[in-house]
C-alpha cells in the first residue's frame, strides 16, 4: 500500500487532535457533573450537555482507533536503525496498552457520571 506523504501527516494530525478532543470531552463531563450537583435547578439541562460530550467522546475513540490503525500501515520504515526501531516498537506497544486501558477506564468513568 502506498500512501501520499500528505495523507500520512494528515492522518497523524487527526489522530493526535482527536485524542486531545476525547480528553477535553471527559473534562467537560466532569465539570458538568459538578455543576449539576451545585445547581440542581438546571441539572436536567446540564445532563443534556453531558450526554452530548459523552457521545462525542465515544465518536472520538472510534476516530482515534481508525486513524491509529492507519498509522500502523504507514510507519514501517527503519528510520532510526534496526536496534532503535526495536526499542521504539516495544515502547509503542506499551504506550498503547496503557492508552487503551485509559480509554476503557475513562469511558466507563464518563458513562457512570453521565447516566447515573
Amino acid at each position: 500500500m502506498k500512501f501520499s506523504k500528505a495523507a500520512i501527516v494528515l492522518n497523524g494530525f487527526i489522530h493526535d487532535f482527536t485524542t486531545g478532543y476525547w480528553l477535553s470531552c471527559l473534562i467537560a463531563i466532569y465539570l458538568l457533573d459538578g455543576f449539576q450537583k451545585q445547581y440542581p435547578a438546571v441539572a436536567a439541562i446540564l445532563n443534556h450537555l453531558e450526554r452530548f460530550f459523552f457521545w462525542n467522546s465515544i465518536g472520538a475513540v472510534v476516530v482515534i482507533l481508525a486513524t491509529g490503525a492507519g498509522r500502523t500501515f504507514t510507519y514501517v520504515d527503519n528510520v532510526y536503525g534496526e536496534t532503535t526501531e526495536k526499542v521504539r516498537r516495544n515502547m509503542l506497544i506499551l504506550k498503547h496498552v496503557v492508552l487503551l486501558s485509559l480509554f476503557g477506564a475513562g469511558g466507563y468513568w464518563a458513562y457512570l457520571m453521565t447516566f447515573r
